[in-house]
């Protein structure tokens, strides 16, 4: 029992159960609408979630300071590789229990980052709507092996994110900045599918797509592009960011 108190203690375990607890109670409240969302208004959603992480990447990016030549780099470098990722087809894991562990392990490790979405990483790893569904449909052999990865990533990731902060502070802000402005071409609302490919029920999803303006959407797919409405979304959560940035700088 002593061991347990001591071990408890030693990875600040309130901190990490009320996160979790946190990050659970916003999957399970927000999962049905997110889907709906996204079946039903993506170009809006995406418009959103685009002012969320532009407002996150200029609020990262007034934390580097003085400005030379290895911090440029790092910035450049964390553009690079963002884009990189965003510009490739989604790495769908397909490895069963093994990749719903890993996709709960880097999810984890990217909401620890500062200004970084766990969901983003799910995008990329073509996971985001397989774990929507199921927590929808209250799959607990694959929530509870998310969550395992998950807890797994938080206390293994954690110690080294601390580290690099510790060390290299301005150089691991840079990076993480430059990966974030990188990032905003995953959630640009108009894109052009490249490939497509069959879902779990024979549906097709888009499996590469490309970002391009909002009138050259509008000639491809013959959709409205709601031009306003994104703008004004962008704007909320722009202001949304700033607002809670503004708070915790206050208190």
């Amino acid at each position: 029992r002593l061991q347990f108190r001591s071990a408890w203690g030693h990875v600040n375990g309130r901190f990490l159960l009320a996160l979790l607890a946190g990050i659970a109670t916003s999957i399970f409240s927000l999962a049905r609408l997110i889907s709906w969302l996204l079946d039903n208004y993506p170009v809006p959603l995406w418009a959103f979630f685009f002012g969320l992480i532009l407002a996150s990447a200029v609020v990262l990016l007034r934390e580097v300071e003085a400005w030379n030549g290895a911090r440029i780099l790092s910035l450049l470098l964390g553009v690079a590789a963002a884009g990189a990722i965003a510009l490739s087809p989604p790495a769908s894991l397909q490895l069963g229990m093994v990749g719903v562990f890993l996709a709960g392990f880097l999810a984890i490790c990217a909401m620890i980052l500062p200004g970084i979405s766990g969901s983003f990483i799910l995008v990329l790893l073509g996971m985001y709507g397989t774990v929507l569904t199921a927590v929808k449909s209250l799959d607990l052999v694959f929530i509870l092996v998310f969550a395992l990865g998950a807890g797994t990533g938080l206390l293994c990731f954690s110690r080294l994110l601390h580290w690099l902060l510790q060390r290299y502070h301005q150089a691991t802000m840079a990076t993480l900045t430059g990966f974030l402005f990188g990032s905003l071409a995953v959630v640009w609302p108009w894109k052009r599918v490249l490939d497509w490919v069959e879902g779990s029920h024979g549906q097709l999803k888009p499996a590469q797509q490309l970002p391009v303006p909002p009138w050259e959407f509008a000639a491809i797919t013959d959709q409205d592009p709601m031009l306003g409405l994104c703008l004004g979304l962008a704007l909320l959560g722009i202001v949304l960011v700033w607002l809670i940035d503004y708070s915790s700088r206050r208190g």
